[in-house]
């Protein structure tokens, strides 16, 4: 009953509760990522065997944020946890350019199932600040995203600190999507683009160390939760 009450009470003043999925390849920076989000400091995180749930509240959005492990022999566990999640964060390492084929098998293996027809998805080009990492266009690309005729999706630049060193990275650039349109464009033509294209407008992320550019993949997921559930 208290559950109903709090639904209930939610409708009424806008309140919205989501579940995450968050998912990529071992070492993609998804545990660090999380707990950016939910603490809004970088943190010493080990492999995750098994998973994390955290609840973030952010925009009168409840997300309700569970990170799994991404190592080989977890993956096969992935889809005990598919039903009812409404956004997919996808997380990729963008430096590891020889497992990006990897992440983008898995990742189209994930949207294939019937429990993720309707998710949304968000696509975080982690770690931005290193050396030869590829721009967000350039992993649009590789993980086939245009081909994605019937989902609205979102790819954001994001650096997390490596643990081994301090870094105040500012990076621009995104990728955005829906119903196969697609941009890659300075931050105000991207809003120009973006209201044509029925999709919320959406910031480049700015200063790695403010957690900045995690939160507007938020916000993309908020504004768009609420379309969904109108």
């Amino acid at each position: 009953m208290g559950a109903n009450l709090s639904k209930a009470l939610g409708k009424i003043f806008g309140n919205k509760e989501m579940r995450l999925l968050m998912l990529g390849l071992d070492a993609a920076g998804k545990t660090t990522i999380l707990y950016k989000l939910k603490l809004n400091q970088s943190v010493t995180t080990i492999p995750t065997v098994g998973f994390n749930v955290e609840t973030v509240t952010y925009k009168n959005v409840k997300f309700n944020v569970w990170d799994v492990g991404g190592q080989d022999k977890i993956r096969p566990l992935w889809r005990h946890y598919y039903t009812g999640t409404q956004g997919l964060v996808f997380v990729v390492d963008s430096q590891d350019r020889e497992r990006l084929d990897e992440a983008k098998q898995e990742l189209h293996r994930i949207l294939s199932d019937r429990e993720m027809k309707e998710c949304l998805l968000l696509v975080f080009a982690n770690k931005q600040d290193l050396p030869g990492a590829m721009s967000p266009a350039e992993v649009t690309e590789k993980l086939g995203l245009h081909k994605m005729k019937d989902r609205s999706w979102y790819v954001h630049p994001r650096y997390v600190a490596a643990l081994d060193a301090d870094h105040d990275a500012v990076r621009t650039g995104g990728a955005l999507g829906r119903n196969s349109r697609q941009c890659y464009r300075p931050v105000e033509q991207t809003r120009r683009v973006l209201t044509l294209a029925a999709v919320p407008p959406v910031s480049v992320a700015r200063c790695a160390t403010t957690g900045e550019g995690l939160f507007e993949g938020l916000q993309w997921l908020s504004q768009n939760v609420r379309r969904q559930t109108k």
